[in-house]
């Protein structure tokens, strides 16, 4: 069921902060925050770079077919899949650790398909959110029920499919083989797939006692074996060419006294003379497998089979041959699936159907077995809690965008599904899977289920999202001891995202400081200049910056969640801070993360940014569809949810960016080219009276210049503050904010030479292929308010490019794959100031040079604050005549504003 936009307006009041961003209002709460954000569908994204960036990732979302991404559901769950083709990477059964983490992507292009609705209202968006919603019903009614048998056309008749991903298998009655010493196996098959050891036939107790015919073992050939006493022993026959794909192949053995004999497509191929063992050895074996082998590890039979058969005795060469024309019809069994199984049963290797609500694009088993992990291991379990928190949220942008009722029932189901498992659970189990690493993670599960439970009313949710409690994480977190060493960023940035909003469901204090606390830990102590986070996915020592730069820095998740842990805390204590590093990350890591380039197969996304020197930005990691592909699918679609906050008396203004927003019964447009203007202006349409509150960043030294209608001054913005204005306000008034950037030089925590640049908001990168880092001079044209950029050169034509010392310099915004330099050492060997050298050294006492040490005060008001500034400074650092030449250069450089 799908309702029109206007009448959506009705079931996005109940939305709650965290997804405000596709949603919009909120319900009361123990302790609601103070501002909340806006709804996409309510602030409309200006032209410029932030919308050159999504129109890219849009016609990405219009065009992939969605029922690629269904593919793995319909699979698991035994339906068609209409040929079909899933994503690759890891959004496949052959993705990276046996694709355990299958179905996250498609919860990802949910998502990113809401949010785009929720943008543009384009029914396209809407149409594809309403077939993957429907699939997943169908998929979750599938599990629900035994497997039915998929029939196809066959080699004679009708055929029986196994997909691959559906774990099916035939089990046939027990004592088939009826003790018999002499058998002929015989069957049609039309394999789909080339796993090796995927069996035809198994019967058998274990891997101890079995007999089997497969189509391929590690050479790719047919393979038949019997044996009493393991693999070590097995009496084989190996067929010596691959059965093709997608093609119809006969198969057939018999074993009669000590002979055993293979056929493929009627003609004999391979034959074993020495056999001392037949069926009838085995005796009555439990497990009598069609698709199925005895070891758990191999794979279930992914193809097409017909006319299978099996007699008690050796069928003649030519009586083999003839089952090529003809149907057979075997004594022992038989079966040409025109009318049914017959006395054959079709079962899942994982067992009776999925408990109720359940919805995944793998077995419930991945769940199952976490529950007695004591180690990680993500071949076995790769989160599978991750994965679900990536559907429901998906889900539910999809129901609060298009009012999709199904929407909503299946994220209740997976939420009623959760709670029934986990709460029978002790508590020690329970921390003991959050705590394992990868196969333990759980994303922003709690922060989903908790948006549930605000839409709902359902007071299980809040109980089954406090079930999620890490209490070792949060209780070093609001004890404020910094435990982060050696965990795995993204696994736990998302938990604290989840904290804010059960604090705001419960009003628990612990959960709120436990995430101001790791906020803290985080920026600056594990921040890289682009605003990313962590080192091979993981944390490493506090303040460890430059020590950490490799190919494989700042995992772009990372990036993503900290944003949305940045907003819901700037939401509660509006603290600038947390908006000046929202900035960072959205205008460098986040943006640069979109590659520049339009792909109708992949988002062109990053994974992880490399920051050691001549790096190269990786826009398909991993084959495609990773985590970061997914997250950045999704923040390219909501640049503009956090430009307005809103209070019921005032407006903020926390970024700037080309937008309208549509607040009570005004409308403010912001008109700005930014980063690339240094200036944006907002007018108002409509008459009322409000508090608006502009964000002054932090990075403003030069100051920041307000003006109203164009001549009306107001005060003296602080860099890193808000200034509110305070008016009546009338259609056609308008507010212009002048920030000029300047450029400023970072430098890492942990040696102070290495440093990065910073032009205002922007990260300004040397493209450059060399792998040694780079050298550079930057204080001898440095201005009083500390501004660096008279050192560099302009490049014509090319907004925010600039040359130094040869080297071209550009945001890192921009999505190329140029090699970079994110960092540099800075080389000042001599006191130099407004051009002016000293002819002294730039000495260097306790790790920090001379003119480190001076120019950490900028900016100086005048240039008699710089000079006294330097008198001061070089009573520390020099003597004599040196000294003397130190000052009387300051006194005589030509130092501009």
């Amino acid at each position: 069921m799908m309702i029109d936009r206007r009448s959506l307006l009705k079931v996005a009041v109940v939305a709650p902060l965290a997804t405000t961003a596709t949603t919009g209002q909120a319900f009361a709460e123990s302790a609601p925050p103070a501002l909340r954000p806006f709804a996409l569908r309510d602030v409309t994204l200006g032209g410029g770079v932030f919308a050159d960036k999504r129109a890219l990732m849009l016609a990405y979302a219009r065009g992939y077919d969605v029922n690629r991404l269904v593919q793995v559901f319909r699979a698991n769950a035994g339906l068609p899949t209409g040929g079909a083709v899933a994503p690759g990477g890891w959004e496949g059964l052959d993705g990276e650790a046996n694709g355990n983490l299958r179905g996250h992507y498609t919860g990802h292009f949910l998502s990113m398909l809401a949010q785009a609705y929720g943008s543009t209202g384009e029914p396209v968006f809407a149409e594809k959110i309403s077939t993957i919603v429907g699939a997943l019903v169908e998929c979750r009614a599938a599990l629900r029920r035994d497997p039915v048998p998929l029939s196809v056309p066959g080699r004679f008749g009708t055929g029986l499919e196994f997909i691959r991903g559906s774990y099916q298998y035939l089990d046939l009655p027990p004592n088939v083989l009826g003790g018999s010493a002499a058998v002929t196996l015989s069957a049609w098959v039309k394999p789909t797939h080339a796993a090796t050891w995927a069996r035809i036939f198994d019967f058998g107790n274990d891997t101890t006692r079995y007999m089997y015919l497969t189509a391929r073992n590690n050479n790719g050939v047919p393979r038949f074996a019997i044996t009493t006493n393991g693999g070590g022993s097995e009496q084989a026959i190996n067929g010596t060419a691959s059965l093709p794909l997608g093609e119809w192949s006969h198969i057939a053995v018999t074993v009669e006294g000590t002979a055993g004999v293979l056929y493929v497509n009627g003609s004999q191929v391979a034959v074993n003379t020495a056999m001392s063992l037949n069926p009838a050895v085995l005796g009555q074996v439990r497990n009598n497998w069609v698709g199925r082998s005895n070891y758990a590890a191999d794979p279930a039979f992914a193809g097409v089979l017909d006319d299978v058969n099996i007699w008690s005795r050796a069928l003649t060469a030519s009586e083999i041959a003839g089952l090529r024309n003809s149907p057979g019809k075997g004594d022992l069994a038989s079966y040409s699936f025109d009318s049914g199984l017959s006395d054959a049963t079709l079962r899942r290797t994982w067992g009776s159907p999925s408990h109720p609500g359940f919805l995944a694009a793998y077995p419930e088993t991945q769940f199952i077995t976490l529950e007695t992990m004591t180690r990680s291991d993500y071949t076995v379990v790769w989160a599978p809690y991750y994965t679900a928190h990536k559907i429901l949220k998906g889900l539910l942008d999809a129901y609060l965008n298009t009012g999709d009722a199904r929407a909503l029932d299946l994220a209740t189901g997976m939420a009623d599904w959760m709670y029934a498992r986990l709460r029978k659970l002790s508590a020690e189990v329970l921390q003991r899977m959050w705590g394992l690493f990868s196969s333990g993670e759980f994303g922003g599960l709690v922060e989903a289920i908790t948006d549930l439970h605000q839409i709902t009313g359902n007071a299980d949710y809040l109980a089954l999202a406090k079930l999620f409690d890490l209490n070792s994480l949060i209780d070093a977190c609001a004890a404020n001891r910094d435990v982060l060493e050696g965990l795995h960023a993204n696994q736990h940035i998302p938990i604290f995202t989840g904290l804010v909003r059960l604090h705001e469901s419960t009003g628990e204090q612990r959960y709120l400081t436990a995430a101001k606390n790791f906020w803290d830990m985080v920026v600056p102590h594990r921040m890289y200049s682009i605003g990313g986070t962590s080192e091979r996915e993981f944390w490493r020592a506090r303040g460890a910056v430059a020590s950490t730069l490799t190919d494989v820095n700042a995992e772009t998740c990372c990036a993503h969640n900290m944003l949305k842990l940045s907003r819901s805390l700037f939401a509660h204590d509006r603290n600038p801070k947390y908006m000046d590093y929202f900035e960072r990350a959205l205008v460098n890591q986040i943006l640069g993360s979109k590659q520049d380039q339009a792909d109708p197969e992949l988002p062109l996304v990053t994974y992880f940014i490399g920051l050691a020197p001549g790096s190269v930005r990786d826009y398909t990691p991993k084959q495609g569809t990773t985590c970061c592909e997914g997250t950045g699918m999704e923040s390219a679609t909501k640049y503009q949810d956090t430009v307005y906050f809103q209070h019921p008396e005032g407006l903020y203004v926390n970024l700037y960016m080309p937008s309208t927003v549509r607040w009570q019964n005004v409308t403010v447009t912001q008109t700005t080219a930014y980063p690339f203007e240094q200036a944006s202006e907002l007018r108002i349409s409509g008459n009322a009276t409000f508090d608006l509150h502009l964000r002054i960043p932090g990075w403003a030294r030069k100051g920041v210049t307000v003006t109203i209608n164009g001549s009306h001054h107001v005060g003296k913005p602080t860099p890193g503050s808000y200034l509110t204005i305070s008016r009546a306000w009338r259609s056609g008034d308008t507010v212009r904010v002048e920030m000029p950037f300047t450029l400023r030089a970072e430098q890492a925590l942990d040696r102070p030479d290495v440093q990065s640049l910073m032009y205002g908001p922007v990260h300004l990168v040397a493209r450059d292929s060399r792998t040694a880092m780079l050298e550079f001079s930057l204080y001898r044209n440095a201005t009083l308010s500390g501004d660096l950029v008279r050192s560099l050169t302009p490049v014509a034509g090319k907004p925010l490019h600039y040359t130094l010392d040869g080297v071209e310099l550009a945001p890192f915004f921009e999505g190329t794959a140029d090699p970079f330099h994110s960092y540099f050492r800075r080389v000042e060997p001599r006191v130099v100031f407004g051009g002016l050298d000293a002819g002294v050294a730039n000495v260097v006492r306790d790790g920090t040079s001379f003119l480190d040490t001076v120019w950490s005060a900028a900016p100086f008001p005048t240039k008699t604050d710089f000079v006294t500034r330097v008198d001061r400074v070089a009573d520390r650092f020099y003597a004599g005549e040196d000294r003397t030449r130190v000052t009387r250069t300051a006194r005589h450089a030509p130092l501009w504003p």
